[in-house]
């Protein structure tokens, strides 16, 4: 396991578009998940334990963060045939043991994590009303720690930022994670 850092946030560059299939068996559109307020794209999988020591205050935050108006969604990009963990009906039973409220979408073809140049899960992406990057940066401090109390919800602050006013904050810390495990 190799823990990677995505770069720091492009502001204003525009959300790639994506016709993805979801877990719960429709296909999603960038267009469909925006919400009014933005659109935050989440770069996960299973079998990551960073993205598994964050699932539920990702899913706190996402309840959250779309009362507000920002759209959710969630893309797993992983070579599931390398990681079997990560295949799609693993993806469905993973989306329905955390409770998802917002699509889990699966990039087979790998083409969306390049296209948004995702390097590791998890990897967020978010953007204002104009899908224009306001964000990317981490969860919250804790890696692949267990979760604190007085943890900063950084992801949530800068969201709501983004959701208030249309700008995500200049000082980002990046995620850190697995690599994403890509085809050969």
């Amino acid at each position: 396991m190799v823990a990677l850092n995505p770069p720091v946030c492009d502001f204003g560059w525009p959300a790639p578009d994506f016709d993805l299939p979801g877990t719960d068996g429709k296909r999603h559109t960038l267009a469909g998940c925006r919400g009014t307020n933005g659109l935050l794209v989440a770069f996960i999988c299973n079998h990551c334990p960073y993205v598994q020591a964050v699932i539920d205050r990702l899913v706190r935050d996402a309840a959250e963060l779309q009362r507000l108006g920002v759209g959710v969604v969630a893309i797993s990009s992983n070579d599931a045939t390398a990681y079997p963990a990560d295949a799609f009906p693993e993806m469905a039973r993973f989306a329905e043991q955390h409770a998802f409220t917002f699509p889990y979408l699966h990039d087979e073809s790998q083409a969306v994590a390049r296209a948004y140049g995702a390097v590791c899960t998890p990897d967020f992406f978010g953007f204002n009303a104009a899908l224009e990057l306001q964000y990317r940066g981490r969860l919250d401090d804790t890696g692949r720690g267990p979760a604190r109390a007085d943890a900063r919800r950084e992801l949530f602050e800068a969201m709501r930022a983004v959701a208030e006013s249309g700008r995500g904050p200049q000082a980002q810390t990046a995620s850190i994670g697995c690599s994403l495990k890509w085809k050969a």
